[in-house]
């Protein structure tokens, strides 16, 4: 993992994310490799920064339960953290926007479903996932 570090709050949005879970790291690698204008910064649940932020969100960074996307006061979980994120990747991918028809109370069990069975669905690292040095600079 990198070094730990603080993030200006004037930063874009935080995606504190489990770097042990194959899925989790995977939806980084998609953010990192496609967030052209560099608007996401990551933080994994694991690392100091990471357990620090699931703390002060009322998580434990020990037994993460979801997603988050921190933004200034705001903190986004579940399915609408998922789907913020795809929003602000720009188009194609914020055709995704459509799920919001859908409402929360229907796709956060669905969401909380994979969720609970992530490691069983899609594996488990041995090791934290680590970014590429070309991202060294979005990662906390």
């Amino acid at each position: 993992m990198t070094t730990a570090r603080t993030a200006p709050a004037s930063a874009g949005p935080i995606i504190l994310f489990d770097a042990e879970c194959v899925l989790c790291s995977a939806l980084a690698r998609f953010v990192l490799e496609r967030d052209r204008a560099a608007r996401f910064r990551l933080a994994a649940m694991q690392g100091e920064v990471g357990r620090a932020l699931c703390r002060r969100h009322g998580m434990d960074p020990g037994d993460p339960a979801t997603l988050l996307v921190l933004e200034g006061d705001r903190m986004r979980r579940d399915s609408d953290a998922v789907l913020h994120i795809w929003e602000t990747l720009g188009c194609p991918w914020s055709l995704a926007r459509i799920a919001r028809i859908v409402p929360a109370a229907l796709r956060d069990p669905v969401y909380r479903f994979v969720a609970r069975n992530r490691y069983r669905l899609f594996g488990r690292r041995e090791t934290c996932w680590v970014a590429p040095d070309r991202f060294s600079d979005r990662i906390l």
